[in-house]
């Protein structure tokens, strides 16, 4: 059957203790829209998904005893969410930061040409958001990061 909502392959869900808030700063600092916002009789969210472009992350409280927001342990984070954003990348972190992200990684470009940024969000999730800058070839980007590398993009 067609997926009516047309999701991507691969998502993923992202825990908060206060998933409302979180909704409205993901809005406010990433730019994310609400795209599923799905509440109990007692107006709490249920389940909520937002999106970037054509990728979509899934919103939730925490789920007690199973998955836990990085606030409730102590900071701790076992993903980090990459982004790849076309253009406005140094623009975007001004306006993450404005609204409350932690940059963790100012604007920087990278030895495989994508310049890149990390902000942690309100409860602790680490967010990546990348831009391709310029072309780099595969022996290219071996030499300047001092690293081999099996398989790579088309040259």
């Amino acid at each position: 059957m067609h997926d009516p909502f047309e999701r991507p392959i691969i998502r993923t869900d992202v825990f908060y203790q206060a998933p409302d808030r979180a909704l409205s700063g993901l809005e406010a600092a990433f730019g994310l829209t609400r795209l599923i916002d799905v509440r109990d009789r007692a107006s709490s969210l249920v389940h909520a998904e937002m999106r970037f472009g054509n990728c979509s992350i899934i919103v939730d409280g925490e789920w007690p005893g199973f998955v836990s927001s990085p606030q409730s342990l102590d900071g701790k984070t076992t993903q980090i969410i990459y982004v790849q954003i076309a253009s406005g990348l140094d623009a975007h972190c001004v306006q993450a930061q404005e609204h409350g992200a932690d940059i963790v990684s100012e604007p920087e470009d990278q030895y495989y040409g994508d310049r890149l940024y990390r902000a942690r969000d309100l409860e602790g999730h680490i967010w990546t958001f990348s831009q391709a800058v310029r072309r780099v070839g595969r022996a290219e980007a071996e030499r300047l990061g001092s690293v081999r590398i099996t398989g790579w993009h088309t040259e």
